[in-house]
């Protein structure tokens, strides 16, 4: 088994730092410089940041090249990505990887563009799931704001056949909520593709992140509310892994 890295997830609304509940009811955190120096600190593999207004803004330059010139780790940038040049410039000012999500829905043929173009290994597609009334889950579109009842096993699939490197999932249920992941839902993915696939949506505390390893096989995990609203650090859960026999980065 790889060592499963551990991600903080900074999401960024009109210039802050701010932290959803299901994906709403935006709460302000403060300066998202100051979070990514923080853990630069801190002992985490690789950071994500969502640009949340980037679907009407598109990718802001002058945003990433803040963050990038204080960022020393492995960085994922999304948000408004939606074309190649907007992934060549998002990757020259400095990311390793991006993440896309609604344009990809929009547009499968973008990830293979975009995988041909810059190589799989720093393509990543998010997905935001939400539970189905018929049962198992369906894809919850951001933009959108509401399902699209797209299964998101058949869409995971897809997203790998069309040369995704890694899975962003995300339980639109549990966002925000501090009361687990969705480890039904993060092991129905692992087990439909080979790619790795990172957990998140509802971690609150290191016992969380033992499970959903340990249930569903995830590959990395990722977490916000965790570290804003808890003294829980990186280091906590890296140490906690290991004491639990899952090999992570210390």
């Amino acid at each position: 088994m790889l060592k499963v890295r551990v991600i903080p997830c900074l999401t960024i609304k009109e210039l802050r730092l701010v932290k959803s509940v299901q994906f709403a009811d935006h709460r302000n955190i403060g300066s998202y410089i100051a979070a990514v120096r923080v853990f630069n600190t801190r002992d985490v593999d690789e950071m994500i940041v969502l640009d949340l207004d980037g679907h009407e803004t598109g990718p802001k330059p002058w945003l990433l090249e803040e963050i990038t010139k204080e960022c020393f780790m492995p960085l994922t940038i999304g948000g408004g990505i939606k074309t190649l040049d907007h992934i060549s410039s998002v990757l020259k000012i400095g990311a390793d990887k991006i993440s896309i999500n609604s344009a990809a829905l929009k547009d499968p043929f973008f990830i293979n563009q975009a995988a041909a173009t810059f190589g799989r290994q720093c393509i990543v597609v998010s997905i935001d799931a939400c539970r189905s009334p018929a049962g198992g889950y369906e894809i919850f579109s951001r933009t959108a704001a509401s399902p699209t009842a797209r299964s998101v096993v058949v869409w995971a699939r897809e997203v790998e056949a069309r040369g995704a490197g890694e899975i962003m999932l995300t339980s639109v249920e549990r966002d925000g909520m501090m009361n687990g992941y969705d480890t039904d839902l993060v092991r129905a993915v692992t087990e439909a593709v080979s790619i790795p696939v990172i957990a998140s949506g509802g971690a609150g505390s290191v016992g969380d992140f033992v499970k959903v390893v340990e249930t569903s096989n995830a590959a990395a995990v990722a977490a916000a509310s965790v570290f804003q609203y808890t003294q829980v650090t990186p280091m906590n859960i890296k140490q906690h892994l290991i004491k639990s026999g899952i090999p992570a980065r210390i």
